[in-house]
């Protein structure tokens, strides 16, 4: 890992708290086998949250279980609740609002069509290593 990643040690020791919990539930996103998954830290150009997760699940089983892996990592780890989720009986773009952090599962017809990375471009992306052996060290 370079210096510029950080890891979830570094996070935890430091007082950003909102990134902790950004890295934690894409890391529940990269169990599941989440793809592209992207963190934005959204903080300095919008007032909705201070970062954004968002994952893509290739079917409506699997974007259901990334966001049910996303609530129990939070909640374990950061003993968060989503103040607000929206999609769960659709399942093709589920929101989980934290507050904070706002994560995005989405079906890639969504996904392509609403092209958030690009509406969000101007935000920084957080580079970070996931641990898990599926990533096989994905930096995002």
């Amino acid at each position: 890992m370079s210096p510029n990643q950080p890891s979830v040690s570094s996070i935890q020791a430091s007082a950003d708290v909102s990134q902790l919990l950004a890295v934690v539930i894409a890391q529940a996103a990269d169990d599941r086998k989440g793809g592209d998954i992207q963190i934005l830290k959204v903080d300095e150009v919008s007032f909705l949250a201070d970062y954004f997760v968002i994952v893509t699940g290739f079917s409506r089983t699997q974007v259901r279980a990334i966001a049910t892996a996303m609530g129990h990592a939070a909640e374990e780890q950061c003993q968060r609740q989503p103040l607000r989720k929206e999609g769960q009986s659709e399942a093709t773009w589920i929101v989980l609002d934290y507050g904070d952090v706002i994560a995005h599962i989405l079906m890639p017809e969504q996904r392509d069509y609403y092209d958030l990375e690009a509406f969000w471009g101007h935000a920084e992306r957080l580079n970070i290593t996931l641990s898990t052996e599926s990533s096989a060290g994905q930096t995002l």
